[in-house]
């Protein structure tokens, strides 16, 4: 008979300690907010939550695979101040296109340029993306050296309004994340994505493209990026090279408490989302509540902290508890 200890259900179902943390958080949101559960609220809620959950899918993808991605904010940053620039308050829905093809792109070769010295270079992935962060962050300042710019109201309020058969289109975009995760987690690429998160060098013995698929995953990493820096600037409509900054934290943090190991092999993006919802409504309540912002950013560390000791803590009692 299998033990049910904590290691073994958060390894087994790695979105079940985000979905306590998300219910518990809807429930104190739904207090102080009535109204929370109203479609107008869930549309209005969500469109909110979208970047960071984007983000959040994409640094799955990398810690999985053993890695981290500290970068992310600064590929944010460019895609913000690119559009910001380029599309500009007068622009047009063809011009807005045709730049979030560019930016699309951007993020893709910006991830590729992590890949490459991670993968390639062999560099350690938590120094090698501060870096390139602090370089992206630097081109964001360059491109918009101040505040301002933006995109049409009219091209914003497609993302804030449009709600396919009565259903808000960030529901659609989460059930197609789940829907290709699910088949990815099926194909030849989920298994080795596993395998080389749990052990890179038992993997590579085994005839696993190891520097392929580590490189794959920065490259996916960047393209989420560029996907969030695109809901970001279409939610605020106006441009900010500093507006990646403070996601950097978040998006590790949505990661973890979604049941992702820093060690890596382990977790899914159902998880880090709800864990993305979830700092979300935190932030709310933090709102709501009246106090100071700077416990959103504690509860965000004490997330982590609690994260990586819950499962050595656990089964230390347990392990006490049976000696006794």
């Amino acid at each position: 008979m299998k033990r049910w200890s904590w290691r073994y259900l958060v390894n087994r179902y790695p979105a079940f300690f985000p979905l306590i943390l998300l219910v518990i958080s809807i429930v104190v949101n739904a207090i102080l907010q009535p109204n929370l559960l109203s479609l107008e609220m869930i549309n209005n809620n969500l469109r909110v939550f979208m970047p960071m959950l984007l983000l959040a899918v994409g640094q799955t993808f990398v810690m999985i695979g053993g890695g981290i991605d500290i970068s992310v904010g600064g590929i944010v940053s460019i895609v913000n101040t690119i559009l910001a620039t380029q599309v500009g308050l007068t622009g047009t829905p063809e011009t807005m296109w045709k730049f979030v093809f560019l930016v699309i792109l951007a993020g893709l070769l910006a991830g590729a340029l992590n890949g490459f010295f991670i993968a390639i270079l062999r560099l350690e992935p938590i120094i090698t993306t501060y870096a390139t962060g602090f370089l992206y962050a630097g081109l964001a300042l360059f491109i918009l050296p101040n505040p301002g710019g933006g995109i049409p109201q009219k091209i914003s309020e497609i993302y804030r309004t449009t709600t396919p058969l009565g259903i808000p289109l960030a529901i659609y975009i989460i059930v197609i994340i789940l829907l290709i995760w699910w088949l990815i987690r099926s194909t030849r690429f989920g298994r080795y994505l596993y395998a080389v998160g749990g052990n890179a060098q038992a993997a590579y013995e085994t005839a696993v493209p190891v520097r392929t698929i580590v490189f794959s995953t920065y490259v996916i990493s960047g393209l989420f990026s560029a996907f969030a820096g695109i809901a970001i600037t279409m939610l605020s409509g106006s441009g900010n090279a500093e507006i990646g900054a403070g996601m950097i934290l978040t998006s590790i943090t949505a990661v973890v408490i979604g049941g992702t190991a820093f060690s890596g092999g382990v977790g899914g993006v159902a998880g880090p989302m709800m864990g993305a919802i979830t700092l979300g409504l935190i932030q709310n309540i933090v709102s709501f509540s009246h106090i100071s912002t700077w416990w959103e950013t504690l509860v965000k560390a004490s997330i982590i902290v609690a994260a990586l000791a819950a499962p050595g803590i656990i089964d230390l009692f347990r392990k006490k508890g049976t000696r006794i």
